[in-house]
């Protein structure tokens, strides 16, 4: 059966395409859940107006349901609260590359 784990670092092969940085060391991923066949993905976007929030959500729905043969489906719960701040969320590598020290 497939966990929170192993989807989480799947997400990290879904980039930002903006950004150019995975969703996940930029922070942007607030968790995942896995029930049944079903996978739950928490997470934001660099700003509630994103334009490419389909392009993200239709990446991250390819790479889980290819990549796990037990997951069915795949639900984006898009959270607000915290809002995205690079600083305490991004990781280190990704903070460099953004060019935040």
């Amino acid at each position: 059966m497939t966990t929170s784990d192993e989807v989480m670092r799947a997400l990290k092969a879904v980039f930002d395409p903006e950004i150019g940085i995975n969703i996940v060391d930029l922070g942007l991923v607030y968790g995942a859940t896995v029930e049944g066949s079903t996978v739950t993905i928490d997470m934001t976007l660099t700003s509630p107006a994103c334009p490419l929030a389909g392009v993200i959500e239709a990446q991250a729905n390819a790479i889980i349901t290819s990549n796990f043969e037990d997951v069915d489906k795949v639900k984006m719960n898009w959270v607000w609260t915290p809002p995205w701040d690079p600083r305490t969320m991004a990781s280190e590598d990704a903070r460099l590359e953004l060019g935040i020290w």
